[in-house]
């Protein structure tokens, strides 16, 4: 199964606290808005527009967020970064983060890595243990055909796919992820996710004691409003309820 763990589990996590993936998502509307305010000229824009209305953010949301983004609203100046460090069983962990103050997220993300028996790390000291990839998530109820799918994926760029319980995992080149989802989308696929991750190139297999505190610790984690996403290279699900 993997870190990415079912599409259902991943959204019931997500609408346990629908308010705080609210104001992260605007956040990352008002950075990607930076670039320019047409989605159509912006392709991180539109990714992240796409993503708040996958858990129905609403347009007035949307909207104002993209304003303060261009200036248009005031509104708080963030900044973008990330944390690295080891989680229980040794598991490597990165967090991205968008902060308007980053004295308070390094205080709170240290907080996190000691209270769950983790180490926050210097940069560098766990992404050579990552790739940033573009990462696509379609929903096989959907009704896509593998086969297809893959043909379409690989005629516009795809470097890998994946299948999942509940989902086939395309992987791009960073810098390719637009194309193969502007292929995708035009072939009638619809995309549950389009980003860039880190994605390990090396696993670590922890025990169910291990997981279970990793996954107390990213809730915690995501829980902080200047969290944007957790990666890890844990090979089990962290998104499940229960050991699966």
């Amino acid at each position: 199964m993997g870190r990415h763990g079912t599409i259902a589990g991943r959204k019931a996590a997500q609408d346990s606290k629908r308010a705080a993936v609210f104001t992260k998502y605007a956040r990352a509307i008002s950075v990607a808005a930076k670039a320019g305010g047409d989605p159509e000229y912006n392709v991180s824009l539109k990714h992240a527009i796409e993503k708040a209305k996958s858990i129905n953010m609403p347009n007035d949301n949307i909207s104002r967020a993209i304003k303060k983004g261009t200036g248009e609203l005031a509104g708080e100046a963030y900044e973008a970064g990330s944390f690295e460090g080891y989680g229980a069983g040794g598991v490597a962990v990165i967090v991205d983060v968008l902060t308007d103050n980053k004295n308070r997220t390094t205080s709170a993300i240290k907080h996190a890595f000691d209270r769950f028996g983790g180490n926050l790390g210097v940069p560098g000291c766990v992404s050579y243990m990552f790739e940033r990839k573009g990462v696509i998530i379609i929903e096989k109820n959907g009704g896509a055909d593998e086969d297809a799918l893959m043909e379409t994926a690989l005629e516009a760029g795809m470097e890998d796919m994946i299948a999942h319980e509940d989902s086939f995992e395309i992987q791009t080149a960073a810098d390719a992820l637009s194309v193969v989802s502007e292929a995708l989308e035009q072939a009638g696929y619809k995309l549950i996710e389009a980003d860039v991750e880190y994605v390990p190139s090396i696993e670590t297999s922890p025990d169910e004691k291990d997981v279970n505190t990793l996954r107390r610790m990213i809730e915690f984690l995501e829980d902080n409003d200047d969290v944007q996403r957790v990666f890890t290279n844990c090979s089990a699900n962290l998104y499940a309820t229960e050991q699966e």
